[in-house]
Parts: C-alpha cells; sequence; structure tokens
C-alpha cells in the first residue's frame, strides 16, 4: 500500500512539473513572438504557482500590453504592499505610473523612496543606480544627496557623485569629489588614479581636464603642506603628462618632509630612465648623492648615475670624443675609489663597452677586461659575460678568430644555454664574414631550434640570407662582398663597407642582396645616432621592396627608432601596426603586439583597433 502511495505521489509531482514546464515554454513562445494576449494567460497561471520576480514582471507587462491597466496596477499595488522592503516593486508601480502620463502618482513615489531611505550604502547606491539607469538623473542626484546626509562620514560617496557630475558636465565638481576621497582615505588613491586615467586624456596638449586637475592638486597642496597625498598626486600628474622635470620637484620636496634619505627621488630616477628622460634622472640621482657618502642610497644613486651616462651613449649615439672622455672620467674616479672587483664588474662592463664601440679605445677595453677574467669570486656566468664582451671587441678590433676562440669556449661551458647558444651563434658569423658560407649553415641550422627565440630568429635570418642569395652569380662575388662589408659595419669601418656595398650594386644591379644592403647601410647609421638617415633607409627599402622578405623588418626597425631614439611614440606605434596588420606571419608579431599594446594610446581614436 505504502509503495502504491509513493508511486502514485511520484507521478503527481512528475506530471505537475511537466505541466509547469509546458506552461512555461508556451508562455515564452507567445511573448517572444509579441502574441501578449495569449501569453497572459500562460504568466496568470504560472505567477499563481510561483510568485517569483520574472513570473510577477512577464506577467504585469503582458497586461500592460493587452490594455488591462487596472488589473496591472491592482498586481503591482499588492505587490508593493507585500514587499515594503523591495524597492524593485516600488519602482516598477512609478514606472507603470510614468509610462501611463501619470507623473504626478510616480513623482509621490520617487519622492517616498528616497525621504524613507534608510543609513546603508548598498541600498542608497542600489537606489542610485535604479534611477541612473532609467535616465532620471533629478532623482538619482536627490538620492545622492540624502544618501550622504544620512551615512554621514561613514562612508563616501564621492565615486558616484563623481560619476553623477561627469554626467552632466560638470567637471571642475566631478574632479573635486575624486580628490576628496583622499580625505576620506588615502588608500584610495591607486583607484583615483586609475579612474582620472579614464576621465583625463593625456596625450591631448590643451586638455580642459588636465588643466583644471592640476591646479585643483596644486591648491590643495599649497592649502595643506602637510599633505603629502596631494603631493603624490601632483607628481603622479606631471608623470603620466611626461612632465618628469616638474615632478621631480614635487618629489624633492616630499622626500625631505618625509625624511627618506633619498629613497622616493631615487625611486623617481628609475621612472625617468624607464621613460628615456635622462637628463631628469640624471638630476634625480645627483640629488640622492649631494646628500653625502654617509646617505643610505649613495652607492646606488653613483651607479646608477654612471648607467644614465651609459644609456644616454649608447641610446642617443652622437656624443663627442670630448664628452665621452668625461664620461669614461666618472667611470675611471667610481673604479678608482671601490676598485676593481666583483661587486664593480657592472661598471667594468659598462665601461669597456663605451671605450670600445663609442671612443676608439679597444685595446684599453681588451686589457681591462681582461684583468676582469682574473678577479676572484665571478660566478661562471659572469665569467662567460665577460668573455663574451671580450669577444666581441675582438671583432671590432679585427681579431675575428681570437673572438671564434672565446665564443667556442663559451659555448662548450654552456651548450644548452641562452648564453651558449647565442656565442654559438656568433661564432657562426664569424664564418660567414670569412666567407666559409657551408660551415656558418650547418652551425646555424643547429641553432634554428634554439630555445632562445632571439637567437632563434637570428640564426633563421642569417640562414636564409645565405640560402637566397650564395651562388646566384657564378662566381660568389656578390656574397663574399657583402659578407665583408657586413663585416666592416660590425667594426665601425662605414666608409670601406658603403664602398663595398655600392660596387656590389654596380656590378651586379638587379641582385638580390639590394633590400639587405639598404638594411645594413640602416644599420650603419644607426651605429654612429645618424636616425634620419637610417629612417631614410629603410623608408626606401619599404619604397623598392615593400612586398621582400626585409619589409616587417625594416617596419620594426622604424618602429624601434620612432619610439626609443626619436622619441615620437605615435608614429613608433603606427609602424608596429602596419606588422601586425599587414605581415600577420611575421617573427615579430609577438614583440610587436606587445610594444603596440603600450604605445596605442598615442595614436587618435579611430586608429587604435585592430
Amino acid at each position: 500500500m505504502i509503495k502504491r502511495l509513493g508511486f502514485i505521489m511520484i507521478c503527481f509531482v512528475a506530471t505537475v512539473t511537466w505541466s509547469q514546464g509546458t506552461d512555461q515554454q508556451l508562455a515564452q513562445h507567445y511573448y517572444n513572438n509579441g502574441e501578449f494576449d495569449k501569453a497572459v494567460v500562460y504568466y496568470e497561471k504560472l505567477y499563481g504557482q510561483d510568485e517569483s520576480k520574472f513570473n510577477f514582471t512577464r506577467y504585469v507587462e503582458c497586461l500592460t500590453q493587452t490594455g488591462d491597466t487596472k488589473t496591472a496596477e491592482k498586481l503591482l499595488k499588492k505587490a508593493v504592499s507585500k514587499n515594503k522592503y523591495d524597492q524593485e516593486y516600488s519602482i516598477l508601480l512609478a514606472t507603470f505610473y510614468e509610462e501611463n502620463n501619470q507623473p504626478v502618482q510616480a513623482n509621490e513615489i520617487y519622492t517616498d523612496l528616497i525621504e524613507t531611505l534608510q543609513p546603508s550604502s548598498r541600498d542608497i547606491i542600489e537606489l542610485y543606480k535604479t534611477f541612473k539607469s532609467r535616465g532620471n538623473s533629478e532623482m538619482a542626484y536627490a538620492t545622492l544627496v540624502r544618501g550622504r546626509k544620512l551615512l554621514k562620514n561613514t562612508y563616501p560617496l564621492n565615486i558616484q557623485f563623481a560619476e553623477y557630475y561627469g554626467s552632466i558636465g560638470e567637471t571642475e565638481k566631478m574632479l573635486g569629489e575624486y580628490l576628496d576621497l583622499l580625505d576620506y582615505h588615502p588608500a584610495y588613491m591607486s583607484s583615483v588614479q586609475r579612474i582620472l586615467s579614464v576621465q583625463v586624456d593625456f596625450s591631448i596638449e590643451d586638455s580642459k581636464e588636465y588643466e583644471l586637475l592640476k591646479n585643483a592638486l596644486i591648491e590643495r597642496t599649497q592649502k595643506n603642506p602637510g599633505n603629502l597625498d596631494y603631493a603624490e598626486m601632483l607628481t603622479w600628474l606631471f608623470i603620466q603628462r611626461q612632465n618628469f622635470a616638474a615632478a621631480l620637484v614635487h618629489v624633492k620636496a616630499m622626500d625631505k618632509r618625509s625624511n627618506f634619505e633619498g629613497g622616493k627621488v631615487f625611486d623617481f630616477g628609475a621612472i625617468c630612465v624607464e621613460n628615456n628622460d635622462y637628463s631628469t634622472a640624471r638630476n634625480a640621482y645627483k640629488y640622492v648623492v649631494d646628500i653625502g657618502p654617509d646617505g643610505r642610497y649613495f652607492l646606488y644613486a653613483q651607479n646608477a648615475l654612471l648607467n644614465v651616462s651609459f644609456l644616454e651613449v649608447t641610446t642617443q649615439r652622437n656624443f663627442s670624443q670630448a664628452e665621452l672622455g668625461e664620461v669614461l672620467q666618472d667611470y675611471s674616479v667610481v673604479l678608482q675609489k671601490y676598485g676593481k672587483k666583483r661587486t664593480t664588474l657592472p661598471v667594468i662592463m659598462e665601461m669597456t663597452y663605451i671605450q670600445a664601440f663609442y671612443a676608439n679605445q679597444a685595446s684599453k677595453a681588451i686589457t681591462l677586461l681582461n684583468e676582469a677574467l682574473e678577479l676572484q669570486g665571478l660566478t661562471d656566468v659572469q665569467l662567460a659575460e665577460v668573455k663574451m664582451q671580450l669577444a666581441d671587441i675582438h671583432v671590432l678590433h679585427g681579431d675575428i678568430w681570437e673572438a671564434s676562440l672565446l665564443y667556442m669556449q663559451i659555448d662548450k661551458a654552456f651548450k644548452y644555454e641562452t648564453i651558449g647558444q647565442e656565442a654559438k651563434f656568433k661564432n657562426a658569423r664569424i664564418f660567414y664574414y670569412d666567407g666559409e658560407f657551408n660551415f656558418a649553415q650547418s652551425q646555424l641550422d643547429v641553432l634554428k631550434q634554439a630555445t632562445s627565440k632571439l637567437i632563434a630568429n637570428d640564426a633563421l635570418k642569417l640562414s636564409l640570407l645565405i640560402t637566397d642569395n650564395y651562388g646566384l652569380d657564378s662566381n660568389f662575388t656578390a656574397m663574399y662582398n657583402f659578407a665583408k662589408a657586413d663585416l666592416l659595419v660590425e667594426q665601425h669601418r662605414y666608409k670601406e663597407a658603403f664602398y663595398l656595398f655600392d660596387s656590389i650594386l654596380s656590378e651586379f644591379p638587379a641582385h638580390s642582396l639590394g633590400d639587405e644592403i639598404l638594411l645594413r647601410k640602416s644599420r650603419a647609421m644607426q651605429l654612429q645616432g645618424e636616425w634620419g638617415k637610417a629612417v631614410s633607409y629603410l623608408e626606401e627599402l619599404l619604397k623598392y621592396h615593400s612586398m621582400d622578405i626585409l619589409a616587417d623588418d625594416a617596419l620594426f626597425q622604424l618602429g624601434e627608432i620612432y619610439e626609443n631614439h626619436l622619441f615620437d611614440k605615435a608614429k613608433a606605434a603606427g609602424f608596429y601596426r602596419r606588422i601586425l596588420f599587414e605581415h600577420k606571419d611575421s617573427l615579430y608579431t609577438s614583440e610587436t603586439r606587445k610594444r603596440y599594446q603600450e604605445l596605442r594610446e598615442f595614436l587618435p581614436a579611430e586608429e587604435r583597433t585592430l
């Protein structure tokens, strides 16, 4: 008997569930088709079985659509009465009155909702958002005013007020609300900065928002000199505008007032370096050094000063020999003071690089690096790095086989490491320079599978250069001369290199090396800091060889020149964008996409999408 009753109950529940499911499907079907007169029958039934908000709102809508506004109003009033603490039902009733040309009744409900608000930030913000989503800005503002009065200082509504003021074009009040948030709690600073970076377009020279924000911060800083939050915000503002010199003034003031002993200024110097403002970085580090040798950051700042000089020389590449002499003198002073040892190895490496590649002092650099190899306590990796730089300088100095021996030592010691693969590639290049193309090719084939993508790409490019151009003429003259000229560029013997390049073009005018020669001429100009000439060679390559394999190389190099040397980020982004559009299979795609994402904000809005 019990089993039979159980079976009957199961059948009953299943029948009811199936019936509800069928009603729901039919209701949804008629509703979607706009057949509200048929849908209302099923939603009335469904709401009688389950008074959920979904069934309720659908039922009310169907009643309204079929003209039965009396039943809809009665249903809404009953729901409001049963759910006194649920604002949504009251909002639905008010909306019903608005849609049926009864604004007085609607406003009465809205006013009552605001007046009966409880001091709950969740309820206040929810009601504000409801009004805002329905386009009722007057009631949205009234809700915030009432909410601020109720909450007093327990919860900030600054973000909501700022949002409201922004929506009606009251920019000054909007910015004021965001800044007031810092008075409530400094922990909101990162949030405020994130929001303002969206609200203010720092790339526009005469931005109204920028000027208003700057003036507001200056005024607050002057009124509250002891409040470092405003000074920090002002520093952040100048950094966004790339005005590092102005920012440094405020960073120094903050550092003094907070007794950071140069720490804040030192960190700011690093920001300047990252943004290629070496002049301001130098001033920042000098400030820290001038605090004195007993300062916590003295030695770090002194090394950073040298590194700024190194970056200036290697990035700008247009220093006179007298200026280079002053830079090298600064390095010498540090080495004399602290000695040649493991801890000063970075100083030695930078100094020898400048000596060899910029100051025509390769012999001095070789001597100093050989001394570095004898320093106590160097790790195997540090020894390999010294050998690598020494080998590079031997190539520059003309001792390519001495360089080859050092590259082979590094390759043998670090066969499966990146530094070993780099040495193997550079050694393959030695044989390429010497015209041993077959042996060079065999080494490059191995490196195509290198773990370092950069080395693998370099190996692939050199391998393709040899494959595509070796043996195209009967006596291999063009390729031999090109390899020799390539070495001469590495040795900074530019006139001799250009003579060979031009002889190839003269003797073999239709040779496939034409685009390679333009690329090498551009590199020669880049090594000398002749950025305008470097750009012209790359543009010539794109003009006459736009469909050839080196077109993406030219675009990438143009992007790098404008980004890192001519400091025109908009142009740089434009060249990176062309790679992503025109050369989707380029080896540079991954790196280009990353750089483009960082620089796209400098492009006009219509060019920022891919």
